[in-house]
């Protein structure tokens, strides 16, 4: 069974950084493009960061600049490093992958971390 675990949120003033880390687990062939999406309250899940197996990345308009978006492909691993962390970029953080596994192939979900910017 294929699980995907974030870990790195946590609470951080305006202008601090924090380092998201999102590991997929069980017998995978093959994981094509990993990101980050977030949610705010009251607020629809939206794309943050996104980055394929070679390596190209996109970013929302809102984090371009800040926020870097990489994968070490040997670890089935991705992470978000934001920088520059505003009021506003508070969310449940979560990380999507689409892979093939032994057993199932598709689009998964981590369970979410907080990210909660404040003073």
């Amino acid at each position: 069974q294929v699980q995907l675990v974030e870990s790195g949120g946590g609470l951080v003033q305006p202008g601090g950084s924090l380092r998201l880390s999102c590991a997929a687990s069980g017998i995978i062939l093959s994981i094509y493009n990993m990101g980050w999406y977030r949610q705010a309250p009251g607020k629809q899940r939206e794309l943050v960061a996104g980055v394929t197996k070679g390596g190209s990345t996109n970013y929302a308009d809102s984090v371009k600049g800040r926020f870097t978006v990489s994968r070490d492909n040997a670890k089935n691993t991705v992470y978000l490093q934001m920088n520059s962390l505003k009021p506003e970029d508070t969310a449940v953080y979560y990380c999507r992958a689409h892979l093939t596994a032994l057993f199932g192939s598709g689009g998964y979900w981590g369970q979410g971390t907080q990210v909660t910017v404040s003073s």
